[in-house]
């Protein structure tokens, strides 16, 4: 699983690629961390456990969400996500919802030197099956 920060007209994007669903949504939940911080600090006792469920009508919309919801963690409890992790879950049936289980490592704000992200956005999201697994590229506004 992998993330490249790209330069887009005054925002930030995220490229990412994995061999799973999972794995490119946690990829880019990475790359939403470096896109905030450049050096994340190793584990210790102050950081917050973080977990969270989101679902939604449709992958892409599925994977806005997480990254939202990311962000919302961040601003309520004062932390950097970061280590990221999720399980997509397809829907059962024609009327289901995705869902994905997050989880990270919250890293106090104090322990690091965070840029602020806005938002995540739908401008030129891309969530795509690929040859060698899954590929995204998804814009944050800065």
């Amino acid at each position: 699983m992998t993330f490249r920060l790209r330069d887009h007209t005054a925002d930030v994007a995220v490229e990412a690629e994995a061999a799973t669903l999972s794995g490119v949504f946690a990829a880019v939940a990475d790359g939403l961390t470096a896109a905030m911080c450049d050096d994340v600090p190793p584990s210790d006792e102050t950081d917050e456990p973080m977990s969270f469920t989101v679902e939604a009508e449709s992958r892409e919309a599925l994977l806005f969400d997480y990254l939202d919801q990311l962000i919302y963690e961040r601003d309520v409890r004062g932390v950097l996500p970061a280590d990221n992790e999720a399980v997509v879950s397809e829907p059962a049936d024609a009327t289901g919802e995705w869902r994905v289980e997050g989880r990270a490592r919250g890293v106090p704000f104090e322990r690091v030197d965070a840029r602020d992200v806005k938002a995540v956005t739908y401008s030129e999201m891309r969530l795509e099956a690929g040859d060698g697994g899954w590929e995204a590229y998804v814009v944050f506004d800065v």
